[in-house]
């Protein structure tokens, strides 16, 4: 039985690695449902993100890694305009899964749900997954040929 009935995750996952499976493992083992908040080509681009894939073509990397990897899972991605999404306004959302890089958005986020009068988020946070040079995975080092996307030197 599943700690929680819904939690929420965020990211823009233009290259999808072994670092966002290892959030989407953990939401989907720990919530009944899982709402996954995908950045919107305009909000990546604001934020400074170069981006590789369209908003359309990471939501359909997305859902096929989560059918092939998480079956049977309940799950709804929404389109990110800003940095919370539904996480701040949809008050059945009982945690958020952030990375270690990402923890202080866990704070915000609670502050922005208090000042709605929504209860807070429990914050789960997911280890960084290393490559096998001991640096994290992430899309930046992928982008830049040092690692592919299981995180072995290129």
């Amino acid at each position: 039985m599943p700690k929680f009935h819904l939690v929420a995750l965020g990211g823009t996952f233009d290259i999808l690695h072994k670092g966002h499976l290892a959030l989407l493992q953990t939401a989907f083992s720990i919530s009944s449902e899982v709402i996954i908040g995908l950045t919107s080509d305009e909000f990546a681009t604001k934020k400074g993100k170069d981006l590789l894939h369209t908003y359309s073509q990471r939501h359909q990397s997305l859902e096929s890694a989560i059918k092939k990897n998480f079956s049977n899972s309940r799950y709804e991605i929404s389109k990110l305009d800003n940095d919370f999404g539904p996480a701040v306004l949809e008050k059945g959302v009982e945690a958020l899964v952030v990375s270690e890089e990402t923890i202080g958005q866990g704070k915000i986020l609670n502050k922005l749900r208090n000042e709605r009068r929504l209860p807070p988020a429990e914050i789960v946070s997911v280890p960084m997954v290393l490559a096998t040079d001991g640096k994290h995975i992430s899309t930046t080092r992928i982008k830049n040929s040092e690692i592919d996307s299981e995180g072995n030197l290129l």
